[in-house]
């Protein structure tokens, strides 16, 4: 346990970060399950909707450092290959 003021602060914004991260990431595991789901139906239209949904929130989990940008980009490029073996276009990416 903790001693010192500064040892107690550092725990409690770790709780915080630890919060504000896994709930980002929990953003983007239920956009790119929305986004399989309906791969997984063969919905094309709706498929890059939702890429383009995943994209974004790729982007901002990365920008604010809780994922690393390579492998944000990474998990956009098999996104996109997903949604290519189905025959749609890849909408707007970033």
């Amino acid at each position: 346990m903790a001693n010192s003021l500064s040892a107690k602060k550092r725990i409690r914004q770790s709780l915080k970060r630890r919060g504000r991260n896994r709930w980002r990431k929990d953003q983007v595991k239920d956009a790119v399950k929305a986004f399989e789901d309906a791969v997984h139906k063969g919905d094309s239209r709706q498929a890059a909707d939702l890429l383009k949904a995943a994209y974004h929130e790729l982007d901002r989990v990365s920008a604010k450092g809780t994922i690393h940008k390579k492998t944000a980009a990474r998990k956009k490029s098999r996104l996109a290959r997903r949604l290519a073996r189905i025959g749609a276009a890849p909408a707007d990416k970033k």
